[in-house]
């Protein structure tokens, strides 16, 4: 037997096929995974409920009440039980994708990368199975291919909760379209968000290569991110003085070049974290990335 046919097996064994890289992720974190497709089941089923029996109960109970028609009494404004439980799970459901970034950023700064680098797994794999730019290239990757899915399903089922229950949202006083929450719920900074996330988590476990001090700094980057967005945002598309704030003939079409503005802003710094983070990386580690 040739020396070419024997070093061919070895050559396969030490530089494993892409799906071989991907099933030893799945595996090492696949507490992780099974824990956000849980978020997604509940957020789903959440949402579905709204858009059936919860619309349907809160507002039998407020026309029942003897509200709804063209002259309510003063007594309208206060909700019942069955509108109470409605709202707490819709915003729940929506809150899970405010919450999503925070908990993504701190996963992929601690557990991701930060944990792998102060126990020296991440040196183990370099030396023997792959390369570093391989490795930080599943990192981003297959986290991201499984947060793309999920979010997006979630924003779907949101907005057409919107879309669905206009007399339940406006007659009982639900969240306007400009609302934090609703906002970012309802477009694609709910996907966008967490993918950026993704990006400082990562970062932040590359510079602070040990795991609690990585999930901190991460979590902190990405509040600080959110709550500057938030800030910002009322000036990133013109706007008539006050706009967002009003309650009635605000320009609700403006939602979208908000979105697209704070999505390209937000995915920008994405890339410039994922940039730096293979610039660190092969700094590190020489020509071997």
């Amino acid at each position: 037997m040739s020396a070419a046919a024997v070093g061919a097996p070895a050559a396969a064994r030490r530089f494993p096929e892409p799906r071989g890289l991907l099933l030893a992720m799945l595996r090492v974190h696949r507490t992780a995974l099974l824990f956000w497709l849980g978020l997604v089941a509940v957020a789903a089923g959440a949402l579905l409920w709204g858009l059936g029996p919860g619309a349907d109960n809160a507002w039998a109970e407020y026309r029942a009440s003897g509200c709804g028609g063209d002259s309510p009494g003063l007594g309208c404004d206060l909700p019942g039980p069955a509108y109470g439980r409605y709202e707490t799970v819709v915003a729940c459901a929506a809150g899970l994708l405010a919450v999503l970034p925070v908990l993504t950023g701190a996963w992929a700064g601690g557990a991701l990368i930060g944990r792998e680098l102060e126990s020296g797994t991440a040196d183990l794999a370099w030396t023997q199975s792959v390369t570093p730019a391989r490795w930080l290239a599943a990192k981003l990757a297959v986290p991201a291919l499984l947060l793309v899915p999920g979010t997006l399903a979630i924003t779907l089922l949101h907005r057409a909760l919107w879309a669905s229950d206009s007399h339940v949202t406006h007659v009982l006083g639900w969240r306007e379209w400009h609302d934090d929450s609703v906002f970012e719920a309802n477009g694609i900074l709910a996907t966008a968000h967490p993918l950026a996330a993704l990006a400082l988590g990562v970062l932040a476990g590359l510079v602070v290569r040990r795991t609690l001090p990585a999930l901190a700094a991460a979590a902190l980057a990405v509040t600080a991110l959110i709550y500057v967005l938030d800030e910002v945002r009322p000036h990133l598309w013109p706007m008539p003085p006050g706009t967002l704030v009003l309650m009635h003939g605000h320009p609700a079409s403006h939602f979208w070049p908000l979105q697209l503005v704070e999505t390209g802003i937000v995915l920008t710094l994405a890339a410039l974290a994922v940039a730096v983070s293979f610039a660190l990386l092969r700094r590190r580690t020489g020509a071997a990335v």
